[in-house]
Parts: structure tokens; sequence; C-alpha cells
């Protein structure tokens, strides 16, 4: 682990919690694609706000990343890098973009955790995102539905 902050606080965490010290080092990860939206997010699941993510399928294949899975362990960092709380994935749903419910948008815990907002800030975010790659969302897109919990913070 490369960030100073983040192997800090997976160091903290296994002092506390010696059960997982056979653990890998967990993914050292911020949420968004900009500054602010990333460090509200990081405060947000610091005070267990925050329960879920969502990604686009179709991002992570073209990024070459892998799935989430149940069990995955994470250290959130603000946008500078700095370790805010380690989070384990609980629960990994494939939906299409347009099934997400109240429920998701609750869990996600952003702006006035409604549907509406959901939908907004996501098409958003994944309209930059598959931009990149000359795509664009659709209403029928695979979205991946990470829960987590937090399970340490500073």
């Amino acid at each position: 682990m490369e960030n100073a902050s983040a192997r800090n606080l997976w160091g903290d965490f296994l002092d506390a919690h010696l059960e997982f010290a056979s653990e890998d080092a967990p993914k050292v990860i911020h949420f968004c694609d900009n500054e602010k939206d990333a460090d509200v997010c990081a405060d947000l699941i610091s005070k267990e706000a925050k329960r879920a993510t969502s990604h686009a399928l179709q991002g992570l294949q073209l990024r070459n990343e892998a799935l989430p899975k149940i069990g995955d362990f994470y250290v959130v960092t603000d946008w500078n890098g700095n370790a805010k709380c380690i989070i384990r994935t609980t629960r990994v749903k494939l939906l299409p973009y347009f099934s997400i419910r109240e429920e998701h948008a609750r869990l996600e815990g952003e702006g006035d955790k409604s549907l509406d907002h959901w939908k907004k800030t996501h098409w958003d975010y994944f309209t930059r995102e598959l931009a990149e790659f000359g795509k664009t969302p659709k209403e029928s897109m695979i979205v991946v539905f990470e829960e987590f919990e937090m399970l340490y913070k500073k």
C-alpha cells in the first residue's frame, strides 16, 4: 500500500481487529470524480449515512476492473488521499438503471436521499465516465449496486 495515511489506518484497524490479520491489504479508494463530491462522500461514509455506492458495469469492464465482492475491504480517503475510514462490502446486486428505487437512493445517502437526486447525479457521473470511452449511458444499462458497512474510522 503506497498511501502512508491508508497504511497507518489499516494498521490501526488490524491492531484493534486481529481476526482480520490474514486479510490481503485493501484497495485504497476515493469516491466520485471530483474533490468536492469525494470529500462529501468520505464524510457521509464516516458518519454511516452513506452505506452504498453504484458503478456502471460497462465502466468497470472498459477499465478492466473486477466486480466488487462480498467481503472486500477498502480504505476510503478524501480527494487528497487522507484515509478516513475502512469499509467492507456486504452485498452486490446487478440492476438495470431503470429499476433503481428510492431504497437504493436512501442507502447511498447523498443529497436529499431522493430517487430524483440519485438519478440526476448518477446519470451525470455515468455520462462523464463513459464519455472517456466514446460511450453514453442508457436507461437499460446495468448498474452494480454495492452495499457496505463502515468498520473503522480515525
